[in-house]
């Protein structure tokens, strides 16, 4: 290539060979590089520019920030891979200032909620009632005029902020701080005040702008409040979510769902239930607890189940023996579904984890009754009707409390029953943990139906090698300065998701242990993670970035990721996540100090 002619391009430009080398380059090219000679150095390295990228359909995109300008870098319209190419710097430096200008002053809308308002008000002392909802308004618009957003109220316990992008950026690098403050309020009751945040942001429009802060919105309070959600045209961000659920005491909310779910029941020429891929206990359970609705409605309903693990095999076996359910593959349900097909999904209510997503799609008729914290991808915005309760021990727990609205007389048989209290009893780990009054209410109106505990534990038994499996995994665990276990199941069956769950509940019977950790890999070659703790660490977010969920408290995901490199990532997560707790109560003492030297 002749080189000459590039000393004459009135702006800067550079040869650069197939071995990335400049080998010539014009004068103009200092107002790029502050070095005096580039010639002979490599061109990606000094740019951070990959050369699949110049040679890209989207070259023309590439932007270069250098020597306090912007530059938009283009090549030679006739560059072939194997040849020397000519490289130019158009400078941008002033249409991208306007840009980024324009972007930052997009407007943002910010829906804001006090969580459980009826809750807090009802619970609180009768001084402490008014007081609380008026510190909490104070502390948002004194957050929102920091941010020179106007707040409007637009009820009891909803705001509307109208703010700009950049300001949005700003709360976002503040970490949403209005609830670390709201949080701190004494409401003198036993769970603290708290306020969920929605965002949303579009280039399209302010009512899609509003669309989105109203699904970031839901989205947070259906993972538990006490946090932010962002939406705009890239995807969801999560910023908070320290606090568990806070169970509920207002029971209106399950009548309204068991009314509609009877009349979509009613309407329905086939019932389908199907709960999440292989199956645990409480899948089961509250799979057979809507078969009995059903039944009782007399009509006819399908268990929808491809495989299920070895943990199931007794209670499965006495309800197949039973010849009173229909236990159908989902291949068969394809084949059975018409436009007037109700489907009822269970303990699930995301599509990376239902048994078939060819089931959800055909189903034009959906209900979703979970007790799992809401991610971006669920289902609940497709379905008729959405019942998820994240303060539930249990989706067994729901459906029992479901029932007793459809009739007074209690309609269920023994053995129905006895699957509903597994269920509740192996989320909640036999009532230690995840359970309020109404998860003990619902146990107590199915003892009363006939469940048999000494039948139950039965559900539970487990082989002799899975006991030392366990045992073994248990005894080499690894306790780190951070009072956190880790152990390996070495045991590989369809059972090692269930042995995981019981080995990081065992752990967390050893004194000062924070969060355990149990992780195995199953007869399909996947990574499998049982995740636990006492509310020092929200094990749920740190699953989430693993591709799984769950609750604060306990979690679980799968990977096909190699169980020695999922281990390293979840101790980096865990360690990660005590730093941002130690900065962040260091960010509280000085926030705390400042007001003490004020007053």
């Amino acid at each position: 290539m002749d080189n000459s002619y590039i000393s004459s391009v009135p702006i800067p430009a550079c040869v650069v060979d197939k071995d990335g080398i400049v080998t010539a380059a014009n004068p103009l090219m200092k107002n790029v590089f502050v070095y005096e000679d580039i010639i002979g150095y490599n061109f990606f390295t000094l740019t951070g520019v990959r050369r699949e990228q110049l040679m890209g359909a989207n070259s023309d995109e590439i932007i270069v920030d250098r020597n306090n300008r912007v530059f938009k870098l283009w090549i030679n319209e006739d560059a072939e891979e194997d040849q020397d190419i000519v490289v130019f710097f158009d400078e941008a430096t002033a249409r991208e200032s306007f840009r980024s200008r324009l972007e930052s002053e997009k407007a943002a809308i910010v829906y804001i909620n006090i969580d459980n308002y009826d809750e807090l008000i009802a619970s609180a002392p009768e001084d402490y009632r008014r007081v609380i909802p008026s510190q909490i308004d104070g502390m948002v618009r004194k957050w929102g005029d920091a941010f020179e957003s106007p707040v409007i109220s637009t009820g009891d316990e909803r705001y509307v902020m109208y703010t700009s992008q950049g300001q949005l950026g700003e709360m976002i690098k503040d970490n949403f701080s209005v609830l670390d403050d709201v949080r701190g309020i004494e409401s003198q009751i036993d769970f603290p005040a708290s306020i969920s945040i929605g965002a949303g942001i579009s280039g399209k429009s302010l009512i899609e702008s509003s669309e989105l802060a109203e699904a970031a919105l839901e989205l947070a309070l259906g993972r538990g409040g006490d946090q932010a959600v962002v939406k705009n045209d890239d995807g969801t961000h999560y910023y908070g979510g320290t606090l568990q659920s806070f169970e509920k005491h207002n029971r209106g909310k399950a009548k309204v769902i068991a009314h509609a779910m009877k009349s979509l029941i009613m309407e329905a020429d086939k019932v389908f239930i199907m709960g999440h891929r292989w199956p645990d206990m409480d899948s089961f359970g509250s799979a057979i607890g809507a078969s009995a609705i059903c039944t009782y409605l007399d009509k006819d309903s399908h268990i929808v189940i491809e495989k299920h693990n070895e943990a199931l095999d007794t209670i499965y076996e006495y309800v197949a023996d039973t010849e009173d359910y229909s236990i159908i593959k989902p291949d068969r349900a394809l084949r059975m579904i018409t436009p007037k097909s109700l489907l009822i999904i269970v303990d699930t209510n995301r599509p990376a984890l239902v048994e078939s997503t060819e089931v959800v799609d055909a189903c034009a008729t959906k209900i979703i009754i979970d007790h799992h914290r809401l991610t971006d991808d669920s289902y609940q915005q497709s379905a008729a009707v959405s019942y998820i309760e994240t303060y539930a021990s249990s989706a067994s727990e729901l459906l029992t409390e479901l029932m007793q609205h459809f009739s007074q007389k209690r309609f269920i048989n023994k053995l129905e029953a006895e699957a509903l209290l597994a269920g509740i009893m192996v989320d909640s780990n036999s009532f230690s943990g995840r359970t309020g009054v109404r998860t003990f209410e619902a146990a107590s109106w199915l003892r009363r139906g006939g469940a048999d505990t000494t039948e139950v534990k039965r559900f539970f038994q487990v082989r002799l090698k899975d006991f030392r499996a366990k045992a073994d995994a248990i005894a080499a665990a690894e306790f780190d300065e951070d009072n956190v276990a880790y152990a390996i199941n070495d045991c590989t069956t369809s059972n090692t998701q269930i042995m995981n769950a019981q080995i990081a509940d065992e752990l967390m019977t050893v004194k000062d242990t924070k969060a355990s950790f149990a992780l195995g890999r199953n007869e399909r070659g996947q990574t499998l993670v049982s995740a636990r703790s006492l509310g020092d660490l929200n094990v749920q977010t740190l699953m989430e970035k693993l591709g799984g969920g769950g609750h604060f408290t306990s979690a679980a995901a799968q990977t096909d990721e190699p169980l020695a490199e999922v281990l390293a990532t979840i101790k980096k997560l865990v360690r990660e996540a005590f730093e941002r707790e130690e900065e962040e109560k260091k960010r509280s003492m000085a926030k705390t100090q400042e007001i003490e030297l004020i007053r």
